[in-house]
């Protein structure tokens, strides 16, 4: 047994990545050093862009003793290469399992997500599966034979309704901090709870404000009514019913990162909608005492929940909103949506930019859209300035 063993343990290890037999009833056996998976299948929806665009998360196993540095990825739809991610792009996407921060290789028996963002040409067809060849070097294997390339982590896309709604904000100058596809801090939050991964704020976006000056706030940062944002209605997406109402925490302050906080407190003040068929519209972060419905209330479209603040999880008054499939904030997984109705007055230099304007109250450089651009459809993309006019 002991001979048994040792022999089938060289062989593996010889074998790893190119060793090949003939299988029993004649098919071939191939090793393969990193297993690829899909959780969640992607949703095609509309961004604000007119595209349609996919999100998803590609997980990969390193199933050898050491390193696998992933070179390139290639999302196919049958043998059509829909996008090509070379070495650099996937370093910036590629997240060990439990770190926020990407890297372009997997340590030895590790797991990690490649978080994946295809945007379809214009007047392409959806694909209805997609499958992925990925070329790895597998240090384990000897030399010679490191450079594999696998395909796998097939997937059929989910062809589900995606919701249309109405703002959660009125007026104008809103910024969509964080917004999909692309924004680290929403799109790849992958949290483990309850027993599984989920990335219930794929599609989030932090709802912040412009002054007409370009400015988040003025005056003193710690200041909650220095924010432009802060005091303005929350209004229903759509005609819903209330599933879930948390109220009573205190505001934070502001330019401050929180402490202490639970599970159960980050949200903060928040309202969960149900629009049914098993998509939840969630608002969080409201001011304590301002919330105006209940749990199990019906609201009509463009109805009073509450007004912005600071509680919970936050660092500066805003709006967060999600959708998902579930009635939980984490434990749920985010959907796509389109709004009816917006326009968009300008863009934003980026993420960095944005952080920078709300750390100093400065303005923020926007690159202003005029005329401004009427969308209907569709899902405001990251980093634009945003007006929503009437109900």
């Amino acid at each position: 047994m002991r001979i048994l063993s040792r022999c089938f343990a060289v062989l593996v290890f010889v074998g790893l990545g190119v060793y090949a037999s003939a299988g029993r009833a004649g098919g071939t056996e191939n090793m393969t050093p990193l297993l690829l998976d899909v959780q969640d299948p992607p949703v095609p929806f509309r961004g604000s862009d007119g595209r349609v665009h996919l999100v998803y998360e590609l997980w990969m196993t390193n199933f050898s003793s050491a390193d696998v540095l992933v070179e390139k990825v290639e999302v196919l739809d049958g043998d059509v290469v829909l996008q090509s991610l070379d070495a650099a792009a996937i370093a910036g996407r590629l997240q060990a399992a439990g770190q926020r921060g990407s890297a372009g290789k997997l340590a030895g028996s590790a797991q990690g997500l490649l978080f994946l963002h295809l945007t379809l040409a214009a007047g392409a067809a959806i694909p209805t599966h997609l499958s992925h060849r990925v070329s790895v070097h597998v240090s384990a294997a000897p030399p010679g034979r490191q450079e594999i390339t696998e395909t796998g982590g097939e997937v059929t896309v989910d062809r589900q309704t995606v919701v249309s709604i109405g703002p959660p904000l009125h007026g104008e100058g809103y910024i969509s901090a964080d917004s999909c596809c692309d924004a680290v801090r929403h799109t790849r939050a992958a949290l483990p709870v309850n027993g599984r991964v989920w990335v219930a704020q794929r599609y989030a976006v932090d709802w912040e404000e412009l002054d007409a000056q370009g400015r988040i706030y003025t005056g003193d940062r710690e200041r909650l009514e220095s924010y432009t944002i802060f005091g303005k209605p929350v209004v229903a997406v759509a005609d819903a019913v209330v599933a879930s109402v948390t109220d009573g925490l205190p505001e934070q302050t502001p330019g401050k990162f929180p402490t202490d906080i639970s599970l159960d407190e980050a949200d903060g003040n928040s309202v969960i909608l149900d629009l049914g068929e098993q998509h939840y519209a969630m608002y969080a972060h409201m001011q304590p005492g301002t919330i105006q419905v209940r749990v199990g209330q019906r609201v009509a479209a463009g109805q009073l929940l509450g007004l912005v603040g600071n509680s919970g999880n936050s660092v500066a008054p805003h709006l967060h909103f999600q959708m998902s499939d579930k009635p939980s904030s984490l434990a749920s997984n985010g959907l796509p949506y389109e709004i009816k109705e917006f326009q968009i007055t300008g863009r934003s230099p980026g993420t960095k930019a944005f952080d920078e304007a709300e750390e100093k109250g400065t303005p923020l450089a926007v690159m202003p859209v005029s005329p401004a651009q009427q969308v209907k459809g569709a899902m405001p993309l990251d980093q634009l300035v945003i007006s929503f006019k009437g109900r």
